[in-house]
């Protein structure tokens, strides 16, 4: 329980302690005055007595006045608290589904690219999914991954002795899914038609399959982000 919380709750308890007490006082006060007594009392005493207690009325109703302040102070501290809490909570999901963070999901495109088998064709290099996802990124795209590895901008995309690829340090083997979240589409006309990059992979021999969807996951990025040159 909450520091605040606790005060609040003493703060009641005692003033709830007083009321209690004041009212008791005046039971008895009227348990054991009787009207014989009463009567015989000089108007002045009267006056005296019923002064005393609108005193002690009024103070016991500040103090209630006063608790009523603090409970809704209290209140709307807490309600502020969960409406802050709730805007950081937005805005840091924001925060890691634009570094590659989180999953994520979004109409888009997905690219499989199969190699041939011919020993008298190229195979597909570093720099040939380079080249497609240069391509993505200037059509828009907002979220890239190959062979579900999400690409963020320190990601690397490198050949290793001209037998295999790895993205983010990670092996990956043919066939290679790209999938890239946006208009689907900008991405498709990107990558299709004169120039673009898919068009000439077909056009050399590689199986190249291009599907728009509405609903394509990319998911997030796995690995450790270690920053060398970056200081506190």
């Amino acid at each position: 329980m909450k520091k605040g919380k606790i005060t609040m709750i003493i703060t009641v308890a005692v003033a709830c302690f007083a009321l209690t007490a004041v009212m008791f006082m005046q039971f008895k006060i009227v348990n054991e005055t009787d009207i014989t007594s009463i009567e015989t009392m000089r108007e002045e005493e009267l006056r005296t007595e019923l002064a005393g207690w609108k005193e002690k009325y009024k103070e016991a109703e500040q103090q209630y006045v006063e608790i009523q302040g603090k409970v809704e102070d209290y209140k709307n501290k807490k309600e502020s608290n969960i409406e802050t809490a709730a805007l950081i909570q937005a805005e840091l999901e924001q925060t890691n589904s634009l570094v590659g963070l989180t999953d994520i999901q979004g109409q888009g495109i997905e690219i499989t690219i199969k190699e041939m088998q011919d020993e008298d064709f190229s195979r597909i290099t570093a720099s040939d999914l380079i080249s497609i996802v240069n391509s993505l990124k200037s059509a828009g795209a907002e979220a890239i991954s190959i062979n579900d590895e999400r690409l963020i901008n320190m990601s690397d995309i490198v050949d290793i002795r001209d037998t295999f690829i790895k993205v983010n340090s990670q092996r990956i083997l043919a066939p290679y899914v790209i999938k890239a979240i946006g208009n689907k589409s900008y991405l498709e006309s990107a990558l299709l038609g004169v120039g673009g990059y898919a068009e000439q992979l077909k056009n050399i021999g590689h199986d190249v399959k291009i599907t728009q969807m509405d609903n394509v996951l990319v998911k997030k990025y796995n690995s450790e982000i270690n920053y060398k040159y970056i200081s506190d």
